[in-house]
């Protein structure tokens, strides 16, 4: 879920924002689907402060054929990250963390209906989660640009969302946002695991509309308390 402004996102992260955000009206979106715009924190190159930007939700490695490979990585497991040929060199050279109001997840209430929940921070602070990125050009159309794209760390779920799921996105406390962004090489891991022991107690969680469940459906009716 993407309904806090980029201008107040940037404002809370201490960050300018990035030519996509400054050129483009912002849509709020109460459903995000893989392979559409999110944001993404970086350092900006030129060591002037943090920047939000945009990217492709859904990583596409340089060596991927086509724009349709994102939807497969989405998500990346901390478990295998540093092996898997998608992710590897972004482990090691690519950290971004990626600011939202809220993710779902669902659980199963009889043999075929699903609930869906939407899960916040509790301090109803921007929820910021754990990423890499890359950037890609299509070989089919190599004058086209560069496409940015990114992927969110995901992690066994910990005891504020375990009921709900067996998985969670990392998630970066305010003061830790230096730390996963500059932990490149052989830091990477080590920062991994420090984010991994952290974020206990931070997240709550409540039932919302089932229309969520179809990307079609978007609007504020989504977040509406669920029978």
């Amino acid at each position: 879920m993407l309904t806090t402004p980029p201008a107040s996102v940037a404002r809370f992260v201490d960050a300018t924002l990035g030519m996509a955000y400054v050129d483009l009206p912002f849509q709020p979106s109460w459903n995000v689907p893989p392979t559409r715009g999110i944001p993404g924190l970086l350092d900006a190159p030129n060591g002037s402060g943090r920047v939000l930007s945009q990217f492709r939700w859904g990583l596409l490695p340089h060596w991927a054929k086509d724009r349709s490979f994102s939807s497969r990585t989405i998500n990346a497991r901390v478990e295998t990250v540093a092996e898997k040929a998608s992710y590897r060199a972004a482990f090691t050279t690519r950290h971004l963390i990626i600011p939202v109001d809220g993710y779902y997840e669902w659980t199963t209430r009889g043999p075929e209906l699903k609930q869906p929940h939407l899960i916040t921070r509790t301090d109803d602070q921007p929820l910021l989660l754990a990423g890499l990125w890359e950037e890609w050009r299509d070989p089919a159309q190599p004058d086209s640009g560069v496409v940015r794209s990114a992927t969110i760390l995901t992690r066994e779920a910990n005891a504020d969302v375990a009921h709900l799921h067996d998985r969670m996105p990392v998630v970066v406390e305010p003061e830790s946002i230096d730390l996963w962004l500059t932990s490149l090489g052989e830091d990477a891991r080590p920062a991994l695991d420090q984010l991994l022991s952290a974020s206990l107690g931070v997240l709550g969680h409540r039932p919302v509309d089932r229309a969520v469940g179809s990307v079609r459906n978007d609007g504020p009716h989504l977040i509406q308390p669920g029978d």
